[in-house]
């Protein structure tokens, strides 16, 4: 857990819990025991948390890319 600046607790984020956080919830759809505005509101926090994990994704390539690139101009 880190800290935030107001002083309450964050949780540290987690590409790989994340990853499972989703997988949970494709279990939940696919399980068919939700309502249906709980699929579309599970649905709805699986679509963020995808964006999330391709942000971090892209961010990630970027750095790899940039420390190729440093190393080719060796």
């Amino acid at each position: 857990m880190v800290k935030g600046k107001a002083g309450k607790k964050e949780e540290t984020w987690s590409y790989e819990g994340k990853v499972r956080e989703i997988e949970e919830i494709i279990a939940k759809i696919e399980g068919g025991d939700l309502d249906l505005a709980d699929v579309f509101e599970q649905f709805a926090t699986a679509v963020e948390g995808l964006k999330e994990c391709d942000r971090f994704l892209q961010e990630r390539q970027q750095q790899v890319d940039l420390l190729i690139e440093t190393l080719q101009d060796e």
